[in-house]
């Protein structure tokens, strides 16, 4: 049996759909809760984009508290099911923690810009226009592929490898594998590559090839910078996440699970 957690001060949060509102309304007055910043960990209510807003806010605020999320949204990848009535302190306290590293990528745009986003899911690189992408493709500073022309490419974290990157028909990586999925997105040429499965300690880089010519766009989990000139990838092992899942709903099971579905 997993040891116990001993959160005594949670904070609430709730996304504004109606009915995480009204979920929020019928848990005010069950406990005493605190402000974010004063919290051992967070409830948070809605569905998996606000889970990821409320992750890149603390990502971006550096602190951060474990996580639990609670599904009033719509599909609820890393949240728990809600039901009424149950004691959400002991069910947060009861709950099985999962450690999520991001990534943590430094953009270069044409014009000698720079800016650092962290993504929990994926970092796309899109191309802006009608024109192809073509993009050099390094890893642990050596050149891998010259010139992949494409619309796009793709890395993803484990726990980001069923949501975008499984629909560009990347594959799905269990959570404890220390692995992420290097993924091309409608790639033209090298016309086989189907992409890269790399251990998680790997160093990408993309270089935009033409970049006036075939403008790109990167975009990290929800933010977007565009015409890019290059874009550097690793973990961001100094700002480890933590979900937590009840038992028997944990999120490694979630993605076995999601290779299973029709």
């Amino acid at each position: 049996m997993p040891a116990r957690h001993d959160f005594k001060h949670l904070a609430l949060i709730a996304s504004q759909g109606p009915r995480a509102q009204e979920a929020a309304a019928a848990l005010a007055a069950t406990h005493q809760w605190m402000p974010l910043e004063q919290a051992d960990a967070v409830v948070v209510l809605g569905g998996d984009g606000f889970m990821l807003q409320i992750l890149h806010q603390m990502l971006d605020s550096g602190r951060v508290i474990p996580a639990y999320g609670l599904n009033l949204g719509t599909v609820g990848f890393l949240m728990n099911r809600y039901r009424k009535g149950n004691n959400l302190f002991d069910k947060v306290n009861a709950a099985r923690a999962f450690a999520v590293v991001p990534l943590q990528m430094h953009a270069i745009t044409q014009d000698g810009q720079q800016h650092e986003f962290f993504a929990i899911n994926e970092v796309s690189l899109l191309r802006e226009t009608r024109q192809t992408a073509k993009i050099e493709v390094t890893v642990n500073d050596k050149v891998r592929i010259k010139e992949l022309a494409c619309d796009g490419v793709l890395v993803a974290t484990p726990a980001g490898s069923t949501a975008y990157n499984f629909s560009a028909n990347g594959p799905i990586l269990p959570l404890d594998s220390k692995t992420l999925a290097l993924t091309p997105i409608s790639p033209f040429r090298p016309r086989r590559w189907r992409g890269a499965i790399l251990p998680d300690r790997s160093r990408i880089t993309f270089k935009v090839i033409e970049a006036g010519k075939r403008p790109v766009a990167a975009v990290a989990d929800q933010k977007e910078i565009r015409d890019i000139a290059e874009v550097r990838l690793e973990r961001a092992t100094d700002r480890q996440l933590t979900l937590l899942f009840d038992p028997g709903h944990s999120l490694d099971e979630r993605i076995v699970a999601e290779q299973f579905l029709a």
